[in-house]
């Protein structure tokens, strides 16, 4: 099920970059959004380090799933805990970006990554490792691509919100209705449907955070904005990497 944060949480007018040059303000943007890839780039990598041994590791692995017999993956109680507890640390995080201290934010982001981690581990258990790789290198050119679209284009892309929004809530709604029909018609829809629609929203979102440094200007708000920035980026790049995953990955025997 793909999974959203509040966009409107760090969009919020914060500080300015008031009487800035030109050139004072293209230096800051550049900083800024290089602070925000780190972060977005960090946190994946954390991700997949935990991915990686709780896929590796009998003690962990029994802690969080269950295999079946006929090779499906279920979560045990801790493991539905580690599911849903990304959605509370986003919803901690979105609504609460503007009075935390920067040191509580980055703690809450790292225990999302991290956590994401665990869920991510199922991953590696229904899909071979050599083709989840290459989905891997394939999202990540395509999610160059489209976020330098995003940064770079002069097109104001803030006219696809509205799309974006009405598609994000049919995914979702199909994504639970799908969980009762189990239909593999439906399912290859939604991945069609969702790889466009996360596609549009990295450069949509890319674009969005790049206007939010206008905004948030300089100092600890920009931090704030920085590491919310960073959250939107890293739930756009596994959704999308989950979605081709259902047309590119190799399902282990």
């Amino acid at each position: 099920m793909a999974i959203e944060t509040d966009r409107s949480a760090y969009a919020r007018p914060y500080a300015g970059v008031g009487s800035a040059t030109a050139a004072e303000i293209d230096v800051g943007l550049r900083q800024y959004m290089l602070r925000v890839y780190n972060y977005m780039a960090s946190g994946l990598f954390l991700s997949g380090l935990v991915a990686l041994l709780t896929a590796n590791n009998e003690s962990l692995l029994s802690l969080f799933f269950q295999q079946t017999a006929g090779g499906r993956v279920s979560y045990t109680g801790l493991g539905l805990i580690a599911v849903f507890a990304p959605i509370g640390l986003i919803f901690a995080m979105s609504y609460g970006a503007t009075r935390m201290k920067a040191g509580t934010l980055q703690a809450l982001y790292w225990a999302f990554v991290a956590t994401m981690g665990v869920s991510l581990a199922s991953v590696l258990l229904l899909y071979t490792g050599v083709s989840v790789a290459r989905v891997f290198f394939v999202t990540a050119i395509s999610f160059g691509g489209l976020s330098l679209f995003g940064y770079l284009t002069k097109r104001d892309l803030s006219g696809m919100s509205t799309f974006l929004m009405m598609g994000m809530i049919g995914l979702v709604v199909a994504s639970l209705v799908n969980i009762f029909l189990k239909s593999t018609g439906m399912q290859f829809v939604m991945s069609a449907v969702g790889v466009l629609l996360f596609a549009g929203m990295t450069a949509y979102d890319t674009q969005r955070i790049k206007n939010t440094y206008f905004y948030a200007g300089g100092g600890t708000m920009a931090e704030h904005s920085a590491i919310m920035g960073a959250v939107t980026l890293y739930l756009d790049f596994i959704n999308l990497f989950q979605f081709l995953l259902y047309f590119m990955g190799g399902r282990r025997d």
